[in-house]
């Protein structure tokens, strides 16, 4: 019997590992800078608001303020990066705003990323482990076509990974045990703080999630239960 073997449910990271982020960030961004003659181009826009994600969860995972959900956050981190780029926001209208803030949940999938969770579902429960919060989630999986059965991450335990509790209260809610639970991420960080908690580990490699240039998780860097190129390589490892 493999390690593997008696996985119950299968957790996934979603921006970078299921969907790209940054093209479809940019392709929502670009009519709005283009609108209000914004200098910056839209993929570098898209590199800037990401690069608040992790500062802005920080505050949260530290105790300097309550759990608040990622929109809450990412709408923030928007104005900032608009306040840093000498735009008044607070002239633009706020139904605007909303809208280029739901560029988060209109994300396409990596072309492997349908066929590759539809295997998966056949054999294993499948659903974001995600710091986006479920709303977005499930917005996101209608726009994008992804198969999920159940939504679980941040929202549900009022943490952003890579706190243990995201992890172990996401089990908990599928009814499983951590050693019965496998993260699926992209990002070496998060499969490491998976493993931290008990559950198996499956890397997907998206070696250009953050451009042609990317310098981060090229590799798998540790012994991860299984490593794959693609999501439907992970299904072929994992006899789906």
């Amino acid at each position: 019997m493999s390690k593997l073997d008696n996985i119950g449910f299968l957790g996934f990271d979603v921006f970078g590992t299921v969907v790209d982020w940054r093209s479809g960030v940019a392709r929502a961004a670009e009519p709005f800078l283009r609108r209000h003659q914004i200098d910056i181009d839209p993929l570098e826009f898209a590199d800037q608001w990401r690069s608040l994600y992790q500062p802005s969860m920080d505050r949260v995972r530290s105790g300097e303020r309550p759990f608040v959900t990622l929109d809450v956050l990412n709408r923030e981190n928007l104005e900032t990066v608009l306040s840093k780029h000498s735009v008044d926001y607070g002239r633009i209208a706020e139904a605007e705003l909303a809208q280029l803030n739901k560029a988060w949940e209109q994300l396409n999938p990596w072309p492997d990323s349908v066929a590759g969770l539809s295997r998966l579902k056949r054999k294993y429960s499948i659903g974001p482990l995600s710091n986006g919060h479920i709303a977005g989630m499930l917005n996101l999986s209608k726009f994008a076509q992804l198969p999920w059965d159940v939504i679980v991450g941040a929202e549900v335990a009022h943490s952003y990974k890579p706190q243990p509790q995201t992890y172990l209260k996401s089990a908990q809610t599928v009814g499983l045990t951590p050693e019965r639970v496998g993260m699926v991420a992209a990002h070496n960080s998060d499969l490491a703080a998976a493993r931290g908690s008990g559950l198996k580990t499956i890397f997907v490699r998206r070696p250009t999630e953050h451009g042609p240039d990317q310098a981060s998780d090229l590799t798998a860097e540790q012994d991860w239960d299984v490593v794959a190129e693609s999501m439907t390589e992970a299904a072929d490892a994992l006899g789906c």
